[in-house]
C-alpha cells in the first residue's frame, strides 16, 4: 500500500515538491524510504500527486511529481458539519477526525446558548490532515472560526438539517434527506451537550432548516454527528 503524505501548495515548484519536515521524517526516518520509492503527496486543495523520491536525508526528503489527479475521492456535493465544541476535547477532536473520514468538507465549531466547551485550534487541525491522508482524499476539510447558530442558519447554503431528539419520530433525517435535490449541498447542525433551546429550535425553522429525527435513542453529541454524516454518505451512495 502506497503512503500519503501531506504538502501545501507552497510546498510544490514546478515538478519537484519539498515534504515538510515532520512528513519528511516520517518518510526517512520512520519508514526507511529512499531515492526511488514512490509515494503518494496530496496537496489539501484537490491535487493528488504520485512522487518518486529523488533525495532523502536525515533532515528533509524532495520528490519528483510523475503524475497528478484532481479530487479524488472527493465528494461530489459539500457537507458541512456543525458540532459545538464539547467539554471533552478528546470527544471533539474524535468527532471531527471521523467527520472527515466520512466525507465532510466544512467543519463549524457552533456556539449554542449552552454550548460549554472550548477548540484547540491547532490540534484539530492536525486531526483534520491525519483524517484526510487516512481516507485518500486531497482536500482540507475548511475549519471555520466559532460561529453563532443565528449566523450559521443565516450563511448556510442548500438545505440545512438541524438534529433534535424532540423532533417528530416519522421525520428521520434518511426520509427528510429524500426531500433535498440530488448534488445539493447539505450542512448537518448538532446540539451541544445540553440540547437546543426551544428558541434555538424555533429560530432554526424560522430560517428554513428542516428539523429532523435519528430515532428514540439519546445520542452523545459526537454520537449523532457522525451518524448523521454516515447517512449522507450512504444517502448519497444511492
Amino acid at each position: 500500500m502506497t503512503t500519503t503524505f501531506y504538502a501545501p501548495p507552497g510546498a510544490f515548484a514546478g515538478t519537484r515538491v519539498v515534504l515538510p519536515e515532520a512528513e519528511a521524517r516520517h518518510a526517512v526516518r520512520v519508514l526507511r524510504l529512499r531515492e526511488g520509492d514512490e509515494v503518494v503527496v496530496v496537496d489539501g486543495v484537490g491535487g493528488w500527486h504520485r512522487v518518486r523520491l529523488a533525495l532523502t536525508t536525515r533532515e528533509g526528503a524532495i520528490g519528483e511529481v510523475v503524475e497528478t489527479r484532481r479530487d479524488v475521492n472527493e465528494p461530489a456535493a459539500g457537507l458541512t458539519l456543525a458540532l459545538p465544541p464539547l467539554k471533552a476535547a478528546d470527544r471533539f477532536e474524535f468527532a471531527v477526525e471521523k467527520a472527515v473520514e466520512l466525507g465532510v468538507t466544512a467543519f463549524v465549531p457552533l456556539r449554542t446558548a449552552r454550548t460549554e466547551g472550548r477548540i484547540k485550534a491547532a490540534r484539530l487541525e492536525a486531526h483534520v490532515v491525519a483524517a484526510m491522508k487516512q481516507s485518500l482524499r486531497c482536500r482540507l476539510p475548511r475549519l471555520a472560526a466559532e460561529t453563532p447558530l443565528a449566523a450559521l442558519l443565516a450563511s448556510a447554503e442548500g438545505a440545512v438539517f438541524l438534529l433534535h431528539e424532540a423532533a417528530d419520530p416519522a421525520r428521520t433525517l434518511p426520509r427528510r434527506l429524500a426531500e433535498v435535490p440530488p448534488g445539493a449541498p447539505v450542512t448537518v447542525v448538532v446540539g451541544p451537550e445540553g440540547g437546543f433551546t426551544p428558541d434555538e429550535v424555533r429560530a432554526a425553522e424560522a430560517a428554513g432548516a428542516l428539523v429532523a429525527s435519528l430515532g428514540p435513542r439519546r445520542l452523545r453529541a459526537e454520537t449523532a454527528a457522525l451518524v448523521a454524516c454516515t447517512a449522507v454518505l450512504l444517502h448519497r451512495l444511492g
